[in-house]
Parts: C-alpha cells; sequence; structure tokens
C-alpha cells in the first residue's frame, strides 16, 4: 500500500489566488482610466490645453513602460504553488540512480580556495550511496592551487565524511559547522567519544587549511602569486585519489574528479555555459549519471536531504517524463537582519519562482538545481546516422556511446584519459550543436535563465522545491559596489536575451503558455525600468518649478485614479514583503533599492548591450568577489550603506537628489507664491517621496563621517552638479519650446 503513497504533493493557497486576481481587475481597470486621461490630452485644442506636449509624452510614455512591466509580472501571481516531498516513500539505496555534481570555479583570488573546498566537502558528504555520486569540479582558470587542494581535500574528506555519518550531523560544510553558535550534535551532546572524534576531526580540519594555506605561498615563491594561467592552458583532467594510511577509518567515498577545459585566446570560451558543458561531456565518459546537480563555488550545501528531495520529483511517474530539473531557491548564510542591500532577492526565490511552479516551472537559477542529463542533449534520438550524430554532438565515439548507456561501475577505471582531454579540447564543440541545441546554451551571460527557456520551449516542465530548512547556502554580495557590479552583467545578459532572436514574447507564446512566455518576458525586459525612472526622477519636478502641470489637480475625480494606482501598487508590495517574512523597513529598503539599481544598474546594463548589438565592444563575464572584507561586513551588520564605489554609480544618484531637493525647494517657493498647490501636489511629492527614501545617500554625503560614506571629492562633486546642469539645462530648453 505503501508504494502507491505519492513521493510529493501540490498546494494551492486559493485566498492567495483570489486576492491576486481580483487586485490585477481592478488595477488594470485603474490604469485603463489612466491611458484615458492621458490620450484625451491629445485632442484638446493646442491653444487651451496650456501644458507642453514633449512633458507630457515623456511622462505618458514611462507610465505605459511601467504598465507594461507591471502586465508581465502579473503572470507569477496567476497562480503560485507551494510543494511537500516525502524522501522516506523513495526505493531503496540499491534502486536509487547516480547523480553527477558539477561544481564550477574559476579564479581562486576572488573565490577563496577553503570555501570552494568546503562546498566540494558539502557536496561528497550529501546522504546518498558514496559508490552513486561522483563529484566534478570545474577550474576555468586552469589553477594549480585549485588542483593541489583538492588533493587535500580528498585526505581531508577521509576524516570529514566517517564523522558526519557515525555522529548524524546534519550541516556537513566544515566551516559552517565549526563555526556555527549553536553546534549540531546530531543527538550525541555530552557524549565522550563524540566530543574526542569532534575535538579530533576539528584539529585536522585546521591542518587542512593550513595545507591550503601552503599551497598558496609554494604557488607565489615559484613566482606565480596566484597560480593561474586564465585563458591560455591545455586540458587538465585527474580523478583524485591516494592510498591511505592505516590510522584512517577504511570507508567508500564518492568520486571526485579534476577538470581544467582547455583555453586558447583565439577560441570563444562562453563563460560558464562552456565550463559546464565540457563537465558534462567528460563526465557523460566517466560517470555518466542521469541526474546532475550544479552549484556555484561558493553554495554549500547547508543539508544533505537535497539529492534525496530532488528524486521525490524525478522519480515521479507523472511528472518524470517531461521533467528537466528541479530547482531549489539560492538562500544565503551571511544576509543581516534588515538586509540593506536586498542580498536575499526575496521577491525572486519567495515569489516569483513559486508563481512559475503553477505554470511550467521556475526558471533555471544558476545554482542549486538537480538537472536530468537527457534533456540537455536535443533532439539527438532522431538523429539515424553516426554521422548526423558526430556533426550534432561531436567527433568522440565514447560521448555518442554514452548516450544509451547508463553508467557501469568500472567506467571510473576503463575511461580512455586521451578521450576525456579530447572533450574537453577547445575545439571539440567546433561545427556541432553544443550552446546552440546541445547542452547549456550560450549566447549571453546569463546562460541560466536562456537554457531554462529553451528547455521549456522544447515541452520540458521544472519545479521548485522549497522545503523548511535552506538546502544550500551561499555567500552573497553585502557592499554597493558588488551589488551594482554584479547588476550590470545580470540586466546586460537578461536583456540580451528580450531583444535577440529568442525573445519570450515572440519565440514564447508558440511553444509554451502565454502566462509562461510573459514571465520570461519580465525577467528580460525588467532592465528598462531606468527609463521610466529617470524620467520620473527629473520631468516632473522640472515641470514643477515652471508651473507646468502633469497631474489632475486634487478637486479633479481622475486625481483619485493616480491616488488609487500609486496605493495599490506600494500596498500590495507591502503585503507582500509582510506576507513572506519581512517588516515595512523592508519594504522600504527594496523600495530604495530598486531605484538605485534602476538609475545605475539597469541603465549601464542597456547601454552594456547596445554596445554589444553594435559589435562596439564583446560580451565579458567577471567573477563575482567572494573574498570577504571585514570592513564591509561590519558596515552591513551595522545597516550602514558602503559607498566606497566607482564615481559611475555615485555621480547618478547623487545628481538626481541635487535635482529633487532643488526642485521641492523651488517648487514649494512657487506653490507658496503662486497659491496652485492642487494643481502640483503630486508633483511636489515626486521630489518628498524620492528624498526621504533615499535619505541614506543623503546622510552619506553630509553626516555620515565613517569610512562608508561617500567622499566628497572634486570628480565627484563635480561630475555631479554638471550632470545634473545638463539634465536640468536640457529638459528647460525642451519644455519650454514643445
Amino acid at each position: 500500500m505503501e508504494e502507491t503513497l505519492p513521493l510529493n504533493l501540490t498546494h494551492v493557497n486559493k485566498p492567495l489566488v483570489f486576492t491576486n486576481r481580483l487586485h490585477m481587475l481592478l488595477h488594470f481597470t485603474a490604469l485603463s482610466f489612466l491611458v484615458y486621461y492621458r490620450l484625451c490630452f491629445f485632442f484638446q485644442d493646442a491653444k487651451t490645453r496650456g501644458t507642453p506636449v514633449l512633458p507630457w509624452f515623456l511622462v505618458f510614455s514611462s507610465e505605459i513602460i511601467l504598465s507594461f512591466i507591471w502586465i508581465l509580472d502579473q503572470a507569477f501571481r496567476w497562480h503560485p504553488v507551494s510543494r511537500t516531498v516525502f524522501p522516506e516513500r523513495l526505493p531503496e539505496d540499491a534502486k536509487l540512480p547516480h547523480i553527477d555534481v558539477f561544481i564550477c570555479t574559476a579564479d581562486p583570488t576572488k573565490e577563496p580556495t577553503v570555501d570552494v573546498m568546503n562546498t566540494v566537502l558539502s557536496a561528497m558528504a550529501l546522504d546518498y550511496p558514496p559508490e552513486k555520486l561522483h563529484v566534478y569540479v570545474s577550474d576555468d582558470g586552469g589553477s594549480v592551487i585549485t588542483l593541489n587542494s583538492m588533493r587535500e581535500t580528498w585526505k581531508f574528506s577521509r576524516w570529514w565524511l566517517p564523522f558526519c555519518i557515525r555522529y548524524r550531523i546534519t550541516c556537513r560544510c566544515p566551516k559552517a559547522y565549526f563555526s556555527a553558535s549553536e553546534n549540531d550534535e546530531g543527538g550525541f551532546a555530552g557524549n565522550i567519544e563524540f566530543l574526542a572524534d569532534r575535538k579530533m576531526v576539528q584539529a585536522k580540519y585546521e591542518t587542512f587549511k593550513e595545507s591550503i594555506r601552503r599551497v598558496k605561498e609554494d604557488q607565489e615563491n615559484s613566482g606565480d602569486a596566484i597560480g593561474i594561467i586564465g585563458q591560455n592552458h591545455p586540458p587538465i583532467i585527474e580523478v583524485i585519489h591516494e592510498n591511505s594510511s592505516g590510522e584512517i577509518e577504511q570507508v567508500e567515498l564518492p568520486s571526485l574528479v579534476y577538470v581544467s577545459r582547455e583555453k586558447k585566446p583565439s577560441y570563444p570560451h562562453h563563460f560558464k555555459a562552456g565550463a559546464l558543458n565540457a563537465l558534462y561531456r567528460v563526465s557523460a565518459v566517466i560517470s555518466n549519471a542521469p541526474y546532475v546537480l550544479v552549484l556555484d563555488c561558493d553554495m554549500f550545501c547547508n543539508d544533505p536531504a537535497s539529492a534525496r528531495q530532488a528524486l521525490c520529483f524525478h522519480l515521479d511517474p507523472k511528472l518524470s517524463p517531461s521533467l528537466a530539473f528541479v530547482q531549489f531557491p539560492q538562500k544565503f548564510h551571511n544576509i543581516s537582519e534588515n538586509d540593506i542591500y536586498d542580498s536575499q532577492h526575496r521577491s525572486a526565490y519567495k515569489l516569483l519562482w513559486h508563481g512559475m511552479d503553477g505554470l511550467k516551472g521556475p526558471v533555471l537559477s544558476g545554482t542549486g538545481f538537480y538537472m536530468k542529463r537527457e534533456s540537455l542533449y536535443g533532439n539527438y534520438k532522431i538523429k539515424d546516422t553516426d554521422l548526423e550524430l558526430q556533426q550534432y554532438v561531436g567527433t568522440s565515439k565514447e560521448f555518442i556511446k554514452s548516450l544509451n548507456q547508463n553508467y557501469t561501475e568500472d567506467s571510473l577505471i576503463h575511461t580512455l584519459p586521451e578521450e576525456t582531454l579530447h572533450l574537453a579540447s577547445c575545439n571539440y564543440e567546433t561545427g556541432t550543436k553544443w550552446g546552440k541545441e546541445v547542452g547549456f546554451l550560450y549566447g549571453t551571460v546569463c546562460e541560466d535563465v536562456h537554457t531554462g527557456f529553451m528547455l521549456n520551449c522544447n515541452g520540458w516542465n521544472s519545479v521548485l522545491c522549497d522545503p523548511p530548512k535552506p538546502q544550500f547556502l551561499g555567500n552573497s554580495t553585502t557592499n554597493l559596489n558588488d551589488l551594482l557590479v554584479q547588476g550590470i552583467r545580470w540586466y546586460s545578459g537578461l536583456l540580451d536575451i528580450g531583444l535577440s532572436s529568442f525573445c519570450p514574447l515572440i519565440t514564447g507564446p508558440l511553444r509554451m503558455s502565454l502566462l509562461q512566455s510573459l514571465c520570461y518576458a519580465q525577467l528580460t525586459y525588467f532592465t528598462l525600468y531606468c527609463l521610466p525612472l529617470w524620467c520620473f526622477a527629473s520631468v516632473p519636478q522640472l515641470c514643477l518649478v515652471n508651473g507646468i502641470p502633469l497631474y489632475p489637480k486634487v478637486s479633479d475625480p481622475f486625481f483619485f485614479i493616480f491616488l488609487f494606482i500609486f496605493l495599490s501598487a506600494v500596498t500590495k508590495h507591502l503585503v507582500e514583503v509582510l506576507s513572506t517574512g519581512g517588516t515595512f523597513r523592508k519594504w522600504v529598503i527594496e523600495q530604495r533599492i530598486w531605484m538605485m539599481r534602476s538609475i545605475t544598474s539597469h541603465l549601464y546594463g542597456c547601454w552594456d548591450v547596445l554596445e554589444k548589438k553594435f559589435g562596439i565592444r564583446e560580451a565579458s563575464f567577471v567573477p563575482t568577489n567572494k573574498v570577504e572584507d571585514d570592513d564591509k561586513t561590519m558596515l552591513y551588520q551595522m545597516d550602514k550603506y558602503d559607498f566606497r564605489t566607482s564615481n559611475m554609480f555615485l555621480v547618478p544618484m547623487v545628481a538626481i537628489l541635487i535635482i529633487n531637493i532643488a526642485c521641492i525647494i523651488g517648487g514649494i517657493y512657487r506653490v507658496l507664491s503662486v497659491g496652485d498647490w492642487d494643481k502640483m501636489f503630486i508633483q511636489l511629492f515626486f521630489p518628498a517621496y524620492i528624498i526621504v527614501v533615499n535619505y541614506p545617500i543623503i546622510e552619506g554625503l553630509v553626516i555620515r563621517k565613517d569610512i562608508g560614506r561617500i567622499y566628497p571629492s572634486v570628480a565627484l562633486v563635480v561630475t555631479s552638479n554638471i550632470l545634473a546642469a545638463i539634465i536640468t539645462s536640457t529638459l528647460y530648453s525642451l519644455l519650454r519650446k514643445v
């Protein structure tokens, strides 16, 4: 009877669905009245309407863009679901499938080697039969440091894994386990043998960290400060193993493989997608597990149960035939209570992904997902001849054989070294469909979203698994500079997809549901927020000073339409923040970060896409800096913004505030003199709202004296004032003429 019990259940929150759809109806109705009000202006007599056309058109265009993005955004709220899994109902261990784990790293100077190896150890310690678990590390920098550190990791794993299994440790990342304020004792608190073993393993861990430090020092002494070859190195593949000494407990460990694909300056390497595809090919002729877990190098396994939870979906006979991947939400261990940078991406992982899960499934999110290997092989089954297969997936006969062959116990022994090196060579993909129809797709630095979108287009689905305990924990950005730099890369990559031949609004509706297409469209086009936000941060304010009304006066019935739209939007956002565990302060922070990102990262992301489209520059990928900085961390934990960033980010923010402060002072003076406050009420509200929400910028510029303040350098002050003056003078002249 138990065999018939489901492995998972889906829950629909019907009251939430009802309130979401009711809000959509009311808000859309109000937007329709807004459009009517704006359009009526153009049919008025030009002599009597009293407002220039240009500012009205700019504001109307901005409202249309915001409305367009809002409509796309509602697809996430149409049918949100949540899921429950029952891993205890899975088959016995002997019947479970093999799993490959891919961990990607690229630069030991930005991704601390000790942290990377902790991620490796946590993956090796998953609650899964070790003979069915195979861990691959992709070192895209070809670093000697990473290779030698993996050898040290293998040695320490022979102490760490038995300790975790014997004492049922749930936090199997050594760094997190030994630094936790509440020790994970697995029910052995006070046990003398446990305490002795814990002390011994902790000493081994300190020795392990010291050995990695020596690896780095040895590399520095050899003349290579970082031990990284970068963009020009041959392929290196090594199965890590070592004969253990008698003092170490003899246990079976998962296989551990180091992979550094070949890179040459004359060949495109396609960033992370290229590295994952090389792992896909190499692992296919070594272990060829039917399921693959992909992790970023800083995203350690916080709970060893993730594999079994993912298999509750992959082994479900109703879901499995069309299920491509199981996505776990990204969560982070270094988030402060108030999270002033919105580094946890609350909206995405607690709201949007659940909404997509009620359609065809969440978007592929770069890390923390269990992929069905077959789903990324495209249409290889319809190829009738070996020649067609070679033109599709490459010339490796061993790889072609693996397409229809499961893992065999002796594959690690009999895999030919020259075959794996060939699969990791930089010219293997030439003339094939890798990156186009096979594997992770190329063409954008957001290879995850692109790949997930095309999987949906090809009929595959996905699911979100969000258990109460985070299965994976990473290291998020905790300073303004990294947040905005990372944002440029993301927003550029996403908009790149939206403006390509894979446009979700064109390709999507033909091959998937309209709602799922709208979800992807929102992800690719929300970068366009920069356009209306720059407009609303300057045009109404300058019109206020010039006495040009752009909104209905307080006594006009249409005033309540604009009031309703604003209150509807902010109240809905506030309710969503509160319902997902946030606070009113968190709501204010999200409003602030949205504005900061829109006028900086979104703008530069759009500009980056235009430069690539016109061939001015090529796509680039800079890994996010994962090295912890004590000063930055201290400011973040104290809820103080760290404004030590480039002037390219500071200048727009300071210039916008200069314009708004000047305009609200001038606007209040003019309203008091003329007495038309009822006509200018909304335009008085705009600068006041912007100034209040972004008060920390003023505080950082004028009040704060710590290291994270905005230093009023000559370059910053002059550039900000010049930018504010250019915007003001340009718009002023246009507003007076048109």
